[in-house]
């Protein structure tokens, strides 16, 4: 066990300490939902931060552990630690809900001794209390928690045996069916507004029916996927989760602000999506702390497979699933630029991470060889040549045969350092950080602004 140092331990126990002033006063009175769910953030990030650094060790001598290979010394660190602030996060949610319906206890509960709220709830003629628990609003916690639960599951069984590829993609569309059932129940819609140029052949709307649940279904598989795909260096993983994550709460924001006539319908969806998504913040700040440049742990696919799960949950319950999108504007990118590497297109190695020059201390594009043992068909050879004119990939060539011999792997991580060159792992992370913030901006600033000029109004007001 690692101990904390003071500074850790007293910003840690003040941090706790308000947070827990906080819940308190909210028992006392009628607090309000938000600041408790701020409130239980702030003490899931201390607790995930503490037994992040607790359990290191026990990890390691549990033999879950890998090493970094783009540092000049690799050392044996402890992987597979994102499990613990997903079990945090279960937690936290669960501790979360007596304050988010606690109005609705205190009035089933007999008022907790307020006869006005007993006399003012619904009664029969022998005066039998008959008040009955919002079931319908508690519901999407309990789903997501379950979805959520999947999710985790499929990362600890990934990081446990090391499931194939092909074996574990549909899981998450399996876990998300209860998801999509009560989406069924709750909303029940699956018509797409028509943009106004094409009104006048498809009308104002068009129902798509049972495809728009196997959309979401796909959601539920592109999310988690898509984060375990753009990975291989120190804090991507977790870092491009925490900017979604702030992306979509500055989204909800959009619809609670005081400059949008309130209350408006998507409101409580909106809340709901806030209260997701806070405790998610909380936990990965904790893991960032710990695995960003240089690494002290690694956080294995169970992070991944939750934090994608998370996004696709709050869309899906919050009605706002093609709004998502645009917040993975990097991530859509990464899929369709790796598809042929994934699809086996063009030979994939086990590991594409950008690969580390140990004489600089930079990362590289790393490569895929081609050779006879591994050909790469002739066509597909071509286009690679053309990619590489366009500075979309980097080949080498056979000079006598004009066959290519190798070329850089398709991810975003050794294109970025196709267009800019050796650059150290922590800078690398930042930049892709920085460009993941921008397209997310742009992305809504496109879904409310720009898309007034394809649709009559937006959907805040």
């Amino acid at each position: 066990m690692q101990p904390l140092s003071n500074t850790e331990t007293y910003s840690l126990g003040a941090i706790s300490f308000v947070c827990l002033a906080i819940l308190i006063s909210s028992l006392r009175n009628n607090g309000e939902p938000l600041f408790d769910s701020l409130a239980i953030s702030g003490l899931a990030f201390a607790f995930s931060y503490c037994i992040i650094r607790w359990s290191g060790d026990t990890f390691l001598k549990r033999g879950f552990k890998g090493r970094d290979m783009s540092k000049k010394q690799p050392i044996e660190i402890p992987e597979f630690m994102g499990v613990l602030p997903a079990l945090v996060y279960l937690l936290a949610l669960t501790a979360f809900v007596p304050f988010v319906f606690k109005s609705d206890i205190v009035e089933m509960t007999s008022g907790a001794g307020n006869k006005d709220d007993l006399l003012e709830a619904q009664q029969n003629e022998t005066v039998r209390f008959l008040h009955l628990f919002p079931l319908e609003k508690l519901a999407p916690y309990g789903f997501a928690g379950f979805t959520l639960a999947a999710a985790i599951l499929l990362g600890i069984m990934d990081d446990t045996f090391d499931l194939r590829w092909r074996h574990k993609f549909f899981i998450p569309a399996f876990a998300s069916l209860p998801l999509l059932a009560l989406y069924g129940i709750k909303y029940g819609e699956t018509h797409v507004m028509v943009p106004a140029p094409l009104r006048g052949y498809l009308g104002e709307r068009t129902e798509l029916g049972m495809l728009y649940y196997v959309y979401m279904a796909a959601l539920s598989i592109f999310c988690p996927n898509c984060i375990n795909i753009l990975a291989g260096i120190n804090g991507i993983e977790v870092g491009q989760s925490l900017v979604i994550a702030c992306l979509i709460v500055l989204n909800d924001a959009l619809y609670l602000s005081p400059t949008v006539q309130q209350p408006h319908p998507a409101a409580e969806s909106h809340l709901l999506s806030i209260y997701l998504l806070l405790p998610l913040i909380g936990v990965s700040l904790a893991l960032l702390q710990h695995n960003w440049f240089p690494a002290k742990v690694f956080v294995g696919d169970t992070y991944c497979y939750f934090a994608g799960m998370v996004f696709a949950v709050v869309a899906i319950l919050g009605h706002f699933s093609k709004t998502l999108l645009l917040v993975f504007i990097p991530q859509i990118f990464n899929f369709v630029y790796s598809a042929p590497q994934l699809f086996a297109l063009v030979p994939c190695p086990r590991h594409r991470l950008p690969r580390f020059n140990a004489r600089t201390g930079l990362l590289e594009p790393s490569v895929a060889t081609f050779s006879d043992e591994r050909p790469l068909r002739p066509i597909v050879g071509e286009v690679l040549k053309i990619l590489h004119k366009l500075k979309l990939v980097r080949v080498a060539v056979d000079e006598t045969t004009g066959r290519v011999t190798e070329s850089s792997n398709l991810t975003i991580l050794n294109l970025w350092l196709v267009w800019r060159g050796p650059l150290r792992e922590d800078r690398l992370a930042l930049e892709i950080l920085a460009m993941q913030t921008a397209c997310g901006l742009a992305g809504l600033w496109v879904r409310h602004s720009l898309a007034l000029m394809l649709f009559a109004v937006d959907n805040r007001f």
